[in-house]
């Protein structure tokens, strides 16, 4: 099948699906891109589009932005097209009228090692449980949310240290890899689909900001990869002076002391957070209406 013989759409919403909407449609040519509508932002509330939209714009490519994704009129649109395979990457839970409108097939693809962490926050707590491996996983869309049977998974470490927002940075391109490559096989048909396991799967639901406040009486190092998996949203947080204080990269050390579990220690280049067995030193962090900012620039202007 020639390049432009090939209809592919393409639906997602966020930075993360962009590289991939790139790489697709360098590839094959997207006809098509659906993503959500725009969204007011800012100070004065302007409507604005997401990051899929304004790439699809650069990229000249048509855009379909349903308000409700189980409008009959939506079904019809997309079946008008008549896709070839539908590719799914960070969007809304599609209806069977949706997803079976593709000749092929329509997948998506999740960056976890399926099937554990299904759900909407794959990365963030990958990182929160302090993974050591990661990966990228495509599967035909089925009812079920994130069950479906497996087309590829691919596998990487994950670096000491490392954030959510690291974490989704270093798999936003290799998705776009992942998602070429799916297609390929599957528009060669020479594939073998693997049905996930589900007593092996794990949930990842959504992190709100309430839910975020650090808890000092736990184990640093359990510390360290909560405050790194919510890093940079929705951001853990603590208080001091009775605001809220983010926390967004730290380090941490194993030891005995005798401090106030969670009063922060303040010396001339360093914060400490004493914790159930050992310390928290933060790196980088944001005091309530104030930027981000690293540990050592906030000790410059605070004053105890």
């Amino acid at each position: 099948m020639k390049k432009n013989d090939v209809k592919i759409v393409f639906m997602g919403t966020p930075e993360f699906s962009v590289p991939s909407l790139v790489k697709l449609h360098n590839e094959f040519g997207v006809c098509l891109v659906v993503t959500n509508p725009d969204k007011p932002s800012g100070r004065g509330l302007k409507l604005t589009p997401s990051p899929v939209k304004e790439k699809a714009i650069e990229l000249g490519i048509p855009i379909l932005q349903p308000e409700k994704i189980r409008d009959p009129k939506f079904y019809e649109q997309i079946q008008t097209v008549e896709p070839d395979i539908i590719v799914v990457i960070a969007f809304k839970i599609l209806p069977p009228e949706v997803f079976k409108s593709a000749r092929i097939a329509s997948f998506n693809v999740h960056p976890s090692l399926l099937p554990k962490y299904r759900g909407p926050a794959p990365i963030n707590w990958q990182i929160i449980e302090g993974e050591r491996e990661t990966g990228l996983t495509t599967f035909v869309l089925q009812e079920e949310v994130d069950a479906g049977n497996i087309i590829l998974q691919w596998k990487y470490e994950i670096p000491d240290g490392f954030t959510a927002g690291d974490l989704h940075d270093f798999l936003a391109p290799l998705a776009g890899d992942i998602a070429v490559e799916t297609c390929k096989i599957l528009l060669e048909g020479n594939y073998t689909l693997k049905k996930q396991d589900d007593s092996l799967a794990t949930k990842a639901p959504k992190i709100f900001p309430e839910n975020c406040q650090i808890d000092w009486n736990d184990d640093c190092k359990k510390i360290r990869n909560f405050i790194h998996g919510v890093s940079p949203t929705p951001g853990a947080w603590t208080l001091i002076d009775d605001k809220r204080f983010k926390i967004y990269r730290c380090e941490y050390e194993i030891a005995n002391h005798n401090e106030i579990i969670g009063k922060p220690i303040f010396t001339k280049n360093r914060i400490i957070f004493p914790c159930n067995n050992g310390f928290i030193i933060p790196v980088e962090v944001q005091m309530e209406g104030k930027k981000k900012m690293s540990a050592k620039e906030f000790l410059l202007g605070y004053r105890t």
